[in-house]
């Protein structure tokens, strides 16, 4: 048993069987003598519907989704540039492409559909949460378990969409000491409790994700007002070339008609000489 193989099984399994399963698997780690890795797996978030919704599309049709993570670096690559038309451009190939995707998704309500489609905007947005995406194990949009296990979601096997029936199995006491009915109203006690924290959670990362897109709205609003500015620059710039060569074009011409009259001027000097020493030369000789 690995964090690799469990982590793939759950991220692709159900999504209601998805703590009973990790719980599971976690107990099965214990048993075999490995605590580390049961602490791993106990650590490893319940995506939320949206987040499950993407994780299925990447094992189950993964080339839109590689697209749209394409396209974001593309978007980030001409942000950095300041490249106003292939920003318009890409932004508008990036909407088309977020609806066609969920176009094609099952029927889901409004509220699972928008979580869905921020969650497509921020595989564009970042290449984190990309990562995370095309590797079929994203928890959410707002928190992101990268720095624990970014490396292991890079390469998380796809999964067949099962529940990983071995390791419950495993996990399974050897001998009851307590009555059914007491182990079943625990059982019925912690998952509420799960439950509840999951609610919390992810009302949490709704508000988080709010925050963000506030943010990240703030920074677009900037970044359109800087891309402006540059482009007035550039035109005005451009407008001041344009004048500099048309009043350099009328010096040059200038100096030509200056150059060519004072060629003739000095013709006319030259022989004007010529003649006055030809007549002092001839007054000389008739004395």
């Amino acid at each position: 048993m690995d964090l690799e193989t469990v982590a793939g099984e759950l991220y692709g399994g159900d999504l209601a069987e998805f703590v009973s399963a990790r719980n599971a698997a976690a107990k099965a780690a214990k048993a075999e003598g490995d605590a580390d890795l049961a602490a791993k797996i106990k650590e490893l978030r319940k995506p939320t519907t949206a987040a499950a919704i993407v994780n299925r599309l990447a094992r189950e049709d993964p080339d839109e989704l590689r697209e749209l993570a394409e396209l974001g670096d593309e978007l980030r690559d001409a942000h950095t540039r300041l490249a106003g038309d292939d920003l318009r451009a890409l932004a508008r190939r990036r909407g088309e492409l977020v609806r066609r995707i969920l176009h094609g998704l099952a029927k889901m309500s409004d509220t699972v559909a928008r979580e869905v489609e921020a969650t497509l905007e921020a595989v564009a947005a970042d290449p984190d949460t990309a990562a995370l995406a095309l590797a079929g194990c994203l928890t959410s949009v707002a928190h992101q378990d990268t720095d624990q296990w970014f490396t292991l979601a890079a390469t998380a096997p796809p999964s067949t969409g099962k529940r990983p029936a071995k390791l419950v199995e495993k996990a399974e006491p050897a001998k009851a000491k307590r009555t059914e009915k007491a182990e079943r109203a625990e059982k019925d006690s912690k998952r509420e409790d799960e439950e509840r924290a999951e609610r919390e959670r992810f009302r949490a990362e709704r508000e988080r994700l709010r925050k963000e897109a506030a943010e990240l709205a703030k920074e677009r609003a900037v970044a359109e007002r800087d891309l402006v500015r540059a482009e007035r620059a550039a035109e005005q710039a451009t407008a001041r070339v344009e004048d500099l060569r048309a009043r350099l074009a009328e010096a040059e011409e200038r100096a030509e008609r200056a150059t060519a009259e004072f060629e003739t001027a000095k013709e006319a000097f030259d022989q004007a000489d010529e003649a006055a020493i030809a007549a002092k030369e001839a007054a000389d000789d008739a004395r």
